[in-house]
């Protein structure tokens, strides 16, 4: 029987999304307000990011309990879409969903009231310290070792890149703990910790974290591996950046069509040459695959499905899909779609930040590649599959 998935939001996520656009639009509807924002450190608007937390944004994920709002991954994906809309330039998916889950999912109930607590009132910038120089998108831990001091642990190595490492007021770290992965508190002032910041190619702030005897708290109740939960988590991050790589896509080919029905050549708007039409209905296809792909991981998240796997797909589409819009919206511009007073190329290069920044599309297609074995064979005509006699 065929099966239909409804994709529609009701009343009160649209609620929810137009009272986050209508922030982010007052904060970002003009490109040149985002540029001077990002122009100084931290790289965004701290107001922005307190107001934020007053509408509740910044607690959707967490439960209740923790200071959250309780709400789920489709409440997040609306933000994250947002978000990308307007390149707003907060670190909504790297401090909730990820360095925030982290916390949910692994952080005694002591250790989420404090961490999530204040970040859900916008009183804190948690970031995760995962990534290491000479590794590929892993979610162990390999050159940051733990050891244990007394009653408390320290931490040496070296954590890069870090989004939003360099503002952040506690950083959760990944090390090697008897031959697995545990995670661990860092507090930002911490002694033996060197931060050094620096701005991406797409505005957006990282850093290069160096640990040396740096005192931390085990995030959790002993020291198991923690790569399982930490891959979860990852998954969501990715499902969370496909959302704000559509928000972006979107923005780009609206920017882009509206600049072929008013740029004029040989007396007529461009959107008169069939080929620049077809060009760009080309983009508005990848577009919305890639959201219907993203927005159904979402829905496999939140009935508990394999996340990992939805994860890869949504990765996988808005990584072809963000560049086929990315390169066509420059192209079709022409030469001032590559010009800095041009929103078209900072959309371009905020989606291939995301493309690279937990997997590219890549990675994805290898990692899906890998598992083709494990599925089933479907006959298109739905009929049950018999293999072939032989002899």
């Amino acid at each position: 029987m065929r099966q239909t998935v409804d994709f529609t939001y009701d009343s009160e996520q649209n609620d929810l999304r137009d009272a986050v656009r209508a922030l982010l639009d007052r904060a970002y509807g003009d490109s040149e307000q985002r540029r001077k924002v990002v122009a100084a450190d931290p790289g965004f608007d701290e107001q922005t990011w307190a107001r934020l937390a007053e509408m509740g944004v910044l607690g959707l994920p967490f439960a209740e309990e923790d200071g959250g709002m309780g709400a789920g991954p489709v409440e997040v994906a609306i933000v994250a879409e947002e978000v990308g809309r307007v390149l707003a330039p907060e670190p909504f998916v790297e401090a909730v969903v990820l360095a925030g889950g982290l916390v949910a999912a692994v952080g005694t109930a002591a250790q989420r009231s404090a961490v999530l607590g204040p970040l859900a009132e916008g009183g804190s910038v948690p970031a995760a310290a995962l990534a290491e120089p000479r590794t590929r998108w892993s979610p162990a831990a390999a050159g940051v070792t733990a050891t244990a001091d007394g009653g408390t642990w320290r931490l040496t190595g070296v954590k890069e890149p870090v989004a939003a490492g360099a503002r952040a007021d506690v950083l959760v770290v990944s090390a090697v703990v008897d031959g697995g992965t545990a995670l661990f508190l860092v507090r930002g002032d911490a002694e033996g910790l060197t931060r050094t910041g620096y701005r991406t190619h797409d505005g957006t702030r990282a850093a290069h974290l160096r640990l040396d005897g740096t005192p931390a708290e085990l995030l959790g109740e002993g020291t198991a591996d923690r790569t399982a939960e930490i891959e979860q988590v990852l998954a969501r991050a990715r499902i969370a950046y496909s959302h704000e790589a559509v928000g972006a896509m979107e923005a780009a080919l609206r920017t882009t069509a509206g600049y072929l029905t008013t740029r004029k050549q040989f007396g007529v708007t461009l959107n008169k040459f069939q080929a620049l039409t077809f060009r760009a209905a080309d983009m508005y296809v990848s577009l919305e695959l890639a959201r219907s792909t993203a927005l159904w991981a979402s829905m496999v998240q939140a009935a508990g499905g394999d996340v990992v796997a939805a994860a890869d797909r949504a990765r996988l589409q808005t990584s072809r899909a963000g560049r086929h819009i990315g390169q066509e919206a420059i192209q079709l511009h022409g030469g001032i779609g590559v010009t800095a007073e041009y929103k078209v190329g900072h959309y371009t290069s905020r989606l291939t930040a995301i493309d690279h920044v937990l997997g590219d599309g890549d990675w994805a297609l290898s990692r899906l590649a890998a598992g083709v074995g494990t599925y089933e064979t479907v006959d298109p005509l739905g009929a049950p599959y018999t293999p072939p006699t032989t002899g």
